[in-house]
């Protein structure tokens, strides 16, 4: 049973500052290059916060935990931040053209606080596996400012989009920016305590799946824990809210969208891999051959060219297109040895990245699950022609292309209390972070 409650989120005043000049991309998007772009946007971008940089004379004292604290403070208490008087929902509507596509869809969810749940209880469901280190990091920032700056992206099911109609008719947004993707952002605040009690009531039922923000909500649910065991150290009663009997840190800030929605979109993560030693074209394709069926395509293959060859290749299952400095392959029809996928479902198995990870990377090019999983080998890029561009300038030995997963693979792998390779999945547009914030505090 899911419980969301309303909440007096902390945001920007508009009137002081530009939200378009201080919102920012999920963290673990920003790279250094719009870190730095954020830094000088703004003296109050977000950024501050939740990706400070880092100083070589960083100690205990002075480094980027206790700076993003110092400034949480001094926005609010200068009036940058302010918080909304009634506890409120937020309806979050994304205006956006799909990468490749030039399709426009608009995407509906709303902002809340939901129950941190152990994953053992059944309502909260997770997809992809998670990194220590990302988590400790976040750890440190929650515990430095006590406040929540982004939101986890979670999943529910409505196939009758009765929660979307409970969130009512749409007016004049109360706060709007575009980001540097050209997707628009619209929030708007609901306060009617009959229209929140009504999807409250809607949502109790639901099972929810993090489709973006597993590290955040694995950080919260540790911090969670940390707190209860100092409550229950300190052995007094702390302030009991939201709610009659829980306290501010058993929730954490969600973006709720329905998984039946047409406009929910997942893009492909592809694979770009560089560092082996004594890499050979000719014995990787004898090595993949072992594990799909081999085609030579074009060497100079582009990127639009890839995305139809998988397009039509995929429709009968498998399909991923590897391209090296100056060869390219087509691989399909999987068929495995089955010692290769030792402890993998057999719902996994017909996933194209599992495939991937097991049978190419792990066995063919002999990169261990642990390399992966701390990227010594293997980045992770959205678009196909800055992965192509990798590889024939000779920045990486080979990059994988392929089709992106479906919903419904994701769903029956979260269902099934199993989790797939990390960035198996993109939800396209991302959450911006600084719309509305959780303060614990």
């Amino acid at each position: 049973m899911s419980h969301i409650e309303p909440f007096r989120a902390l945001r920007y005043d508009t009137g002081r500052v530009a939200l378009s000049s201080v919102a920012t991309q999920p963290y673990d998007k920003i790279t250094p290059e719009m870190q730095e772009h954020y830094y000088t946007s703004s003296p109050y971008n977000l950024v501050r916060i939740i990706l400070g940089k880092r100083q070589p004379s960083d100690n205990p004292a002075d480094n980027p935990y206790t700076r993003a604290r110092a400034c949480f403070g001094e926005w609010r208490e200068g009036g940058i931040l302010r918080q909304d008087p009634e506890p409120s929902i937020y309806r979050y509507l994304q205006r956006f053209v799909v990468p490749g596509s030039g399709v426009e869809l608009e995407r509906q969810g709303f902002i809340a606080l939901g129950k941190i749940e152990d994953y053992s209880s059944g309502v909260v469901f997770r997809h992809e596996q998670t990194l220590a280190k990302p988590k400790a990091d976040r750890l440190e920032l929650l515990r430095a400012t006590r406040a929540h700056f982004g939101q986890v992206f979670m999943l529910y099911n409505d196939p009758e989009r009765e929660i979307e109609w409970c969130l009512g008719p749409r007016g004049a947004p109360d706060a709007e920016t575009r980001d540097e993707y050209g997707v628009l952002h619209q929030v708007s605040r609901i306060s009617d305590p009959g229209i929140i009690d009504l999807v409250r009531s809607k949502m109790r039922a639901k099972q929810l799946i993090i489709a973006d923000g597993h590290h955040r909500y694995e950080t919260a649910l540790a911090y969670r824990n940390e707190r209860r065991q100092q409550a229950q150290s300190a052995a007094r009663p702390a302030k009991l809210t939201p709610g009659p009997e829980l306290r501010p840190y058993e929730f954490v800030m969600m973006t709720l969208v329905n998984m039946d929605s047409p406009e929910l979109v997942i893009l492909s993560t592809h694979r770009v891999v560089d560092g082996l030693e004594d890499f050979s074209p000719e014995r990787f394709r004898r090595g993949a051959s072992e594990f799909f069926s081999v085609e030579e395509a074009d060497p100079g293959i582009n990127a639009e060219r890839v995305a139809a060859i998988l397009k039509e290749a995929g429709r009968g299952g498998t399909a991923l297109v590897a391209v090296l400095r100056d060869r390219a392959f087509l691989l399909s029809r999987p068929h495995s040895p089955a010692a290769a996928f030792q402890n993998v479902s057999l719902r996994q198995q017909g996933l194209d990245v599992v495939q991937l990870h097991k049978g190419l990377l792990e066995n063919v090019l002999g990169i261990s699950e642990e390399a992966i999983r701390d990227q010594k080998n293997v980045s992770y890029i959205r678009d196909a022609g800055e992965a192509l561009s990798r590889v024939r300038s000779g920045g990486a030995d080979i990059a994988f292309l392929m089709n992106p997963v479906g919903i419904r693979q994701m769903r029956q792998v979260a269902f099934a209390g199993e989790v797939m390779p990390q960035k198996s999945t993109d939800f396209y547009p991302k959450l911006l972070s600084g719309l509305t914030i959780y303060a614990l505090e």
